[in-house]
This record gives C-alpha cells, sequence and structure tokens, in this order.
C-alpha cells in the first residue's frame, strides 16, 4: 500500500500510550488505517491536479488509477487539507486484502464514517449483525445513506487502495452506495487497476472526476522542483534526465534521488559516480524499482541490517521489540531503533503509523516491501519458518491473536494454531467477540478445524447463526459420534446445541426431551455455558406454562468465579436475553406493565454495549413491540418494528419473529392498511413454510381467517380455516408441545367462523372450549380476549346478565395486566359493550377510570394513505367482467411496466418487498394473467385502447 509519497519526509513517532486491552484490540478497527498517513515533511504542491480536484468538490464520484507509488495518496491528502477550512468533512479508510470479505468491510466503512461523527452510522450499527449477504448490507446502507443525508455538512469518503478488495458481494455494495449517495456525499475510490464498478451514468451526468497515471505522473516542470528540494542544485539537463529515466514515476523519482544523494557522498569520497550510467535503467515500474533498490540502495547497507529488514518485511507493521524478537537477539531493538532513524532520515520508503502501544511503529512503503520479501523467499524455509515461529509467539505474548494465528501457520504450527483459537472461544465469547473468533477459524487449515472437536462445535455455532440448519444438523450428528461418553463437557454443549437448534425450528417437543440433560451443569462449566443453560431453560419453562419457574432460573443461576474471585453469571449477551425471558414469561401471563420496564431496560443497556448484544436488542425490540401495540401506542409500535423484521429472521427465534410479525400485520389493520396487514402474514406464511413452523403457520393461517371474514372474504377465509385445521387435526395425538397453541389457534378460527356464519350459539360452545385450553396452558391474554368475545356474543343472544359477569371479569383481568387492545379487537362491538356495562353503574371507581381510558383509546384514529378502489381517473378500463385496478395496483403496474424489480418497486413507493408481492398476486388475479410479462402485455394494450 501506497501509504507515503516519495515527496515526505521524517515523521515523528506517535507519543507512547498504555496497550490497550488484547481483546478489545481484537474487536476494534486497526487506527491507523481511518487516518491518512502523517508527514511532518513538506508536499510538494501540485497545483494542477489540486485545482481540478478542488474544482470536482461536489462531484459524486473521483477516481485516481494509477500503479504504486505514482502519489495518488499524497494527492488526496492534501486535496483533503485544502477541503477542511471549506467546511468539508472527510473519512479515510486504507483497505488491505484482509478486508476481502463484506462484514470486515462494512465494519471498517462504518468506522472511518464514525470517526467524521458517530451520529452518520448510528442507525446502520443498530442493524449490523454478522451476516454476509447482500441484502443485510443493503439494509444497512439504506440506513447509512438516510443519516448522511440529514448531514448538515459536505461529507467526503475515501477508499484508498480499492485495488485490495475482489469481493464481488463488496463491489455491489459500492455500487448501491455509489447509486444511492445523498447529494452531500462525495467517494473518491484510489486504486491501482480499473474500478470494479459501473460509472457511466455519473459519467453522462457529468457527476465524475477520473484521474490516470497520465494525469498523476509529475511534468518536467514538477520534477525539477521535486528533486530541488531534494538535492538542492540540479542542473536542467539532468532534471531532464532523471525525468526521463523515470517518466515521471514519483516513486522512481525518490530513489533516484536518495541514490544520487549517496553518490555526491561517495564522490566527496573520491568514488564518482556518474548519472549518465544511472540513466541506464529505466525506473517506470515494480520490477525496475526493485532491481534498482537492491542495486543503489540495499546493496550498500550492513549485512546486519539487511537482514534486519528482511525479517521485519513478513509483519504489516513493527516495531523495534518485534524487530528484536524476529531476530532472536534483545539487543537488536537498540540496532532497529538506529536503523529506522537513519531510515526516516534518508527519507527511504519507511511510514511511522499509530501504534498506541507504547512504542515506535513503522511499515514499509509497499513496494520496497515487495522488495524485501523477495528477498527473505531466497532463504531455505527452514530460516523462513523460525522467523514466523518467532512472531507468532511475540503476537501470542500480546494477545494479539489474528497475527498470531497467521504467523503460526505459516511457521507450520497449524496445530498449535488451532489450540490457541480453542483456547480463545468462550473468551471471545464472553467479550462478544463473535466476529474476531470466526475470523480465527477462517484463518485455520480445513483439516485442523476437522481435527478439533471445540472447533467443530463452534462451526456448529456458527451455522445456528447464519440459519443452515441443515448443516449444522448434519455436523451434530457428526459430533453425536465422535464425542467419547466420557466428555462431560463437550456432551453438555452439544446438548446445548441440540436445543438451541430446536428451539431454532420451533420444534418444541424436542427441545423438551432435551430439558433433563440440561438439568445439571458440568463441574467445569463456564460462563457462555451457564448462560446457554439458564436461558434455553427458561424458555422450555415458559411453553410448559411454568412461568414462575422459568424466571427463578434465570434468578438462580450458579455462581462462576474468575481466578480474582470476581462471579461471572454469564456473558453480558446472554444475561441481557436471559432478562428479556423473564420479560417475556410476565408478557404470556398478561403482565404487559413490568415486561415493558424489562425491555425497556434491556434495550437502553444492550445499545450502550453495542453490537456485542444485537440479539439481545433485537429480541427486545420485538418484543417490547407487542407491548406498545398492547398498550394501544399503534404508531409507535409499527415505527420500532417496521424495517427489522428481517434483522428478527437472522438473529431471533422463531417465537419473536412470529409475534413482530403479527403485531406489524394489527398495527397495519388498525390504521386501515389492510393490504398491508395481510401482506406481513403472507411474510409470516413464507418464513413458517421455509422452516417448517407448524405453529407459526398456525398462527398466521388463524388471523387470516379473522380478517378475511371481516372483509366478506369468504372463500378465502374457508380456505385459511381448512389449513389450520388439517395442521391441528395433524398433529392432535402427536404429543408435541405446541400442539396446544396449534389447537388455539385452530378452534379460535372456528369460532370466527361459526360467528360470521350467524351460529351464535355454537361458536359460544366452542368458545369455552378455547378459553378452558387458554387457562390450561396459562395464556393470560388469550384468556381476556377471549373472554370479552365471548361477553359480545352472549350479549347478541340476548344473555345480558352472562355478558356483564364476563365484561367484568374482562376488565378486571385487563386492568390489572395493562391490556387496552385485547379487550377492543375481541370484536367491533367490544367497546359499546363495555360502555353500556359501566353505565349501568356496577363499576368500581377503580374499573371506572379504565374504562375511561378504554374509551379514549378507541376514539383514537390514525392517518394514514387512503386505499381508493376507485378506477383510475385517467381512464383505464379493464375487459367487461374483471374487477377495476385501484390507484396503487395501476401505480405498481406501470412500473412494472419500466422492468423493476419487486424491491425497487417497493423502494420507490415505500411498501415493503412483500407487500409489493401481495399486490402483484392481486393484480394478476384481477387482470386474468399469471405472470409479469403478460401482466405488462395487458398494460400496453389498455395504453393502445386509450390512443
Amino acid at each position: 500500500m501506497e501509504k507515503r509519497s516519495t515527496t515526505t519526509t521524517k515523521t515523528t513517532p506517535p507519543a507512547p500510550q498504555e496497550r490497550p486491552d488484547a481483546l478489545q484490540t481484537l474487536g476494534s478497527p486497526d487506527p491507523t488505517r481511518l487516518s491518512p498517513p502523517r508527514s511532518s515533511g513538506k508536499i510538494l504542491a501540485r497545483e494542477r491536479l489540486q485545482s481540478q480536484l478542488i474544482d470536482a468538490r461536489r462531484r459524486r464520484c473521483i477516481v485516481l488509477k494509477g500503479p504504486a507509488g505514482c502519489g495518488k495518496t499524497t494527492v488526496v491528502n492534501a486535496w483533503r487539507q485544502a477541503l477542511l477550512p471549506l467546511g468539508f468533512e472527510i473519512a479515510w479508510l486504507s483497505l488491505i486484502s484482509e478486508d476481502n470479505r463484506l462484514p470486515r468491510f462494512l465494519d471498517y466503512l462504518l468506522a472511518s464514517l464514525g470517526q467524521v461523527d458517530p451520529a452518520l452510522v448510528s442507525s446502520a450499527l443498530q442493524l449490523h449483525v454478522d451476516s454476509g449477504d447482500n441484502e443485510a448490507a443493503e439494509r444497512i446502507l439504506i440506513a447509512l445513506v438516510r443519516d448522511i443525508a440529514q448531514y448538515p455538512h459536505q461529507l467526503v469518503l475515501v477508499l484508498d487502495d480499492l485495488h485490495a478488495l475482489s469481493d464481488a458481494s463488496i463491489h455491489q455494495s459500492l455500487q448501491w452506495l455509489l447509486d444511492h449517495a445523498p447529494a452531500n456525499l462525495h467517494l473518491v475510490l484510489v486504486t491501482r487497476s480499473g474500478v470494479p464498478l459501473s460509472l457511466a451514468r455519473l459519467r453522462s451526468q457529468q457527476l465524475t472526476l477520473e484521474l490516470e497515471w497520465s494525469d498523476l505522473r509529475f511534468t518536467q516542470d514538477e520534477a525539477s522542483r521535486f528533486l530541488e528540494g531534494q538535492l538542492g542544485e540540479i542542473s536542467l539537463a539532468d532534471a531532464q534526465l532523471i525525468h526521463d529515466m523515470t517518466d515521471g514515476w514519483i516513486t522512481g523519482l525518490q530513489l533516484v534521488a536518495v541514490t544520487r544523494r549517496k553518490g555526491r557522498q561517495r564522490q566527496a569520497e573520491q568514488e564518482p559516480v556518474s548519472l549518465a550510467s544511472m540513466a541506464k535503467a529505466r525506473l517506470r515500474d515494480n520490477q525496475a524499482f526493485t532491481r534498482f533498490f537492491e542495486a543503489e540502495v540495499l546493496a550498500l547497507l550492513p549485512p546486519q541490517d539487511l537482514e534486519l529488514l528482511q525479517h521485519l518485511s513478513v509483519c504489516n507493521r513493527f516495531c523495534a521489540s518485534l524487530c528484536a524478537a524476529l531476530l532472536g537477539r534483545p539487543d537488536a531493538a537498540v540496532q532497529a531503533t538506529a536503523l529506522f532513524r537513519h531510515l526516516e532520515d534518508e527519507n527511504l520508503f519507511l511510514v511511522a503509523v499509530e501504534g498506541g502501544e507504547g512504542e515506535a511503529w513503522f511499515r514499509f512503503h509497499p513496494l520496497l516491501r515487495e522488495t524485501l520479501l523477495r528477498l527473505f523467499a531466497t532463504r531455505s524455509i527452514d530460516e523462513q519458518r523460525a522467523v514466523h515461529e518467532r512472531a507468532w509467539h511475540w503476537y501470542r505474548d500480546r494477545g494479539q491473536l489474528g497475527e498470531a494465528v497467521r504467523h503460526a501457520i505459516q511457521a507450520d504450527q497449524a496445530v498449535a494454531a488451532a489450540t490457541l483459537v480453542e483456547q480463545s472461544i468462550e473468551v471471545l465469547y464472553a467479550h462478544g467477540n463473535l466476529r474476531q473468533l470466526i475470523e480465527l477459524i477462517q484463518l485455520l487449515p480445513l483439516e485442523q478445524l476437522r481435527s478439533s472437536i471445540a472447533l467443530r462445535q463452534q462451526l456448529v455455532r456458527m451455522q445456528l447463526s447464519t440459519g443452515d440448519l441443515a448443516a449444522c444438523e448434519q455436523n451434530l450428528e457428526q459430533l453425536e459420534r465422535d464425542v467419547p461418553p466420557d466428555d462431560e463437557e463437550s456432551r453438555f454443549r452439544l446438548s446445548l446445541l441440540r436445543v438451541v437448534l430446536a428451539v431454532q425450528r420451533d420444534d418444541i417437543e424436542s427441545a423438551m426431551a432435551l430439558l433433563p440433560q440440561l438439568l445439571t451443569l458440568p463441574g467445569n462449566a463456564d460462563a457462555v455455558m451457564t448462560g446457554a443453560r439458564a436461558n434455553l431453560l427458561s424458555w422450555l419453562y415458559m411453553h410448559r406454562g411454568e412461568y414462575e419457574l422459568a424466571r427463578r432460573i434465570q434468578l438462580d443461576r450458579p455462581t462462576i468465579l474468575l481466578a480474582n474471585g470476581t462471579p461471572l453469571l454469564g456473558t453480558t449477551a446472554g444475561i441481557l436475553q436471559g432478562r428479556c425471558l423473564i420479560g417475556l414469561s410476565l408478557a404470556m401471563e398478561g403482565q404487559m406493565n413490568q415486561a415493558e420496564r424489562i425491555y425497556r431496560e434491556v434495550l437502553y443497556e444492550a445499545q450502550q454495549v453495542g453490537r456485542s448484544c444485537s440479539e439481545a436488542r433485537y429480541l427486545a425490540t420485538a418484543l417490547l413491540g407487542e407491548v406498545l401495540y398492547q398498550t394501544n401506542e399503534v404508531e409507535a409500535a409499527f415505527e420500532l418494528l417496521k424495517d427489522k423484521v428481517e434483522l428478527f429472521e437472522r438473529s431471533s427465534i422463531p417465537d419473536s419473529v412470529m409475534r413482530a410479525l403479527v403485531v406489524l400485520g394489527k398495527c397495519q389493520w388498525r390504521m386501515g392498511n389492510h393490504r398491508e396487514a395481510f401482506a406481513y402474514l403472507e411474510w409470516l406464511d413464507g418464513y413458517a413454510k421455509k422452516y417448517a413452523l407448524d405453529r407459526v403457520h398456525a398462527c398466521s393461517l388463524g388471523w387470516q381467517v379473522h380478517w378475511h371474514l371481516h372483509m366478506g372474504e369468504l372463500v378465502a377465509a374457508e380456505a385459511n380455516l381448512a389449513q389450520v385445521e388439517a395442521i391441528a387435526a395433524r398433529l392432535e395425538h402427536s404429543g408435541r408441545s405446541g400442539q396446544g397453541e396449534i389447537q388455539i389457534f385452530s378452534q379460535g378460527a372456528r369460532v370466527r367462523w361459526l360467528v360470521n356464519q350467524g351460529d351464535r350459539q355454537l361458536a359460544s360452545q366452542q368458545l369455552d372450549k378455547v378459553i378452558a385450553l387458554c387457562e390450561t396452558h396459562n395464556r393470560q391474554l388469550g384468556v381476556v380476549y377471549l373472554t370479552m368475545l365471548s361477553a359480545v356474543l352472549d350479549e347478541q343472544r340476548n344473555l345480558t346478565e352472562s355478558a356483564q359477569e364476563k365484561v367484568i371479569f374482562a376488565l378486571r383481568s385487563g386492568h390489572r395486566f395493562g391490556l387496552v387492545r385485547s379487550l377492543l379487537d375481541a370484536h367491533v362491538e367490544a367497546l359499546d359493550l363495555i360502555t353500556r356495562v359501566a353505565q349501568r353503574g356496577v363499576l368500581d371507581p377503580v374499573l371506572a377510570f379504565y374504562v375511561e381510558r378504554l374509551q379514549a383509546a378507541g376514539r383514537v384514529t390514525w392517518v394514514t394513505e387512503p386505499q381508493s378502489t376507485k378506477a383510475d381517473e385517467s381512464g383505464w378500463q379493464l375487459a367487461p367482467g374483471m374487477q377495476p385496478l385501484n390507484e396503487r395496483e395501476l401505480e405498481i403496474l406501470k412500473l412494472l411496466a419500466q422492468a423493476l424489480t419487486n424491491k425497487k418497486i417497493g423502494r420507490a413507493l415505500g411498501l415493503s418487498h412483500e407487500t409489493v408481492k401481495w399486490y402483484l398476486r392481486h393484480i394478476y388475479s384481477k387482470l386474468g394473467v399469471g405472470s409479469r410479462d403478460e401482466a405488462v402485455a395487458r398494460l400496453l394494450d389498455f395504453e393502445a385502447g386509450k390512443k
């Protein structure tokens, strides 16, 4: 990487700082890459380039492309300094090959922008997870560009050494950022090779500036001024000769200047050197640099200095103590310090970096490092391995695990590297450094991964986190065969993983079957095992309706003592997830007020901790949305959840995904957006079918029956009812623990159907059975909701006294639990019935006041976009007998004709992807077609008929 220009001079070493904790270092971006190279020397002013860049400062994209050592970074850095007084903010990111994975690239991208202002990345960080797919990246970038658009300053993002990235998903993310960048965001791409992005549209709009080698090379005048600054007096002929031999290549100019200075010194010592003889070399590329540098600089160094430089080339950055370790001579630190000072004095391609570790740190100019690595490669294999072995020990002792593992593998110490990773697993987990743990495992050779039980278990964890459940199951089965029966700890970990897999599949009975294996912790249990066991037991007990026991598990966690005597009850993330489960147990009992307090506390603490607690944050968010809806904060619930469902899918259990999607559907229903409401239920359908989640599927179908009946769509309601009853019948005698909830969904849907058919007596009889089922499973929200519905049915059957008793019961329970929507949503006549009961004077003052709150909530209306069912005013007409398209459907159809994808249509209209799919299905049905092409063809027919 060309972090230092040929025009730089001596730098000042960074001030000593306290070495940060190794785990924190591993989990944080390298700060040396978030700012441009430092220099206290003069930089040659290149007015022609600076003028072009200043004029282009508001363009969307600026590209500087040229070979290594042509001064790209220096030019941009000088431009950066000129922009700062103009009110521009500049984010800088120097890229390396290790960034060639989408999650890591996003880490550094957000870190660089966060250096400018943390508010720029706050929303994106809330969405940032370890998933490396393009959809996750797009969500992050959407949040990012929205926040940047609100930023009051012009923002420049410099991506230096873009050629280091070859991953197509990174290129796709950059293309998205370029295409959708707000007006105040300007990207600067610095690269040796072609830019892997499409700039055609921006070029046509004159929103780019592209500088290439022909622009970046020094002119004759610039070369003369540079050489004068380096050498003092120089004749015009000599300057012309040097410019010709380097073709204006800046690194070549600097190298000749260094050699010329040394030549003058030798000339004073009666060893004349002819510039003409030097000019036989043509210093215009990397190979020429290597040959010339070896002959004119390295060959003149003392052997011990040359050996030192070759050893250092194996490291990305280095300091004197590392140098001594690589040579195996403690006294070499003094020699290294002197050599570093000499190289800086001579401006010999040494770059000072911010080490932050109590020593002065440096790195080589990339061309010098490439030269030294070639020389190092000529040493024997045993010598090379010995150097890497000393490097890995040095890094290991300082907790720099990534570098330690890399050098251990190059030292042919893969077994030792794997052992180091194994020893680090639980500590990294405890500190929330999952990303770094994944990167360490990916460094290991496959054979080492396969030979380690601990690492294979970690691989299963990774597969669980990414949703690769089939591979997870396969690996677990193999582990069951390979783990020795007497390995108590590994066996217990396998049980934990088995239960997590069952939870992810919503396979409650399989999880319950494993419950006995979780009751006794191994004697050597650690924080991760302790926390995971507690959370899984709580989840299992909740699904047995044993809520108090579920909470006691969290409060009675076994205490693990650290070496210093500090108690450790689990990881921070695990403890917060456990508190979420306490809240969920309260919510499932109907105690919404208590649940809300817990969710909000967890959400606040998880946000303070950061990404290591993202799973707890998403779980708390999903569950809080349910509480907000229940307390009639419908818009707040919708805003909280609407952009996070896909994140819930990736990082949460099916329970929270189901609750979030149902709440979103209810919110849209309350706001009058019935099509949007159905879209969320269809999204839930798709999720349930993808993972074969019967309970989740039954929940979606139950609500669809209810809403189709409300809209008078009897055929659709009957079809959904048949599906949910088929699921219930198939599982009725399966012994599945989730069967009770499935029966509640199924029988509840049947009650709604009977009510719609006018058979209130049979509906009431069926309803009594469903209420009893809810009481058996301790589902208090269901009891209140269905009791209120039963009261309305009794009132309709003139059973006034019974209806009144049930209303009072529902009011008392609702008031105790803090419910609003459970009573109001039970039936369209529920509030009227509650009001009539209150007017009879049978309520105490507390319940009377509660009724006033319900009445106020019932009067709330939400301002939403009208969903017109009228034909388009522009005169569009369908064939006789066909249903007319409403305005929204016509909008979508017109965008469809522009060959936009569903996602782009959604972005254009502010709709979710699933909502667009829902609309398209209805459009196809109305038009009598079965595909996009047929729909567009029908659209064109309409257009032709209007002319």
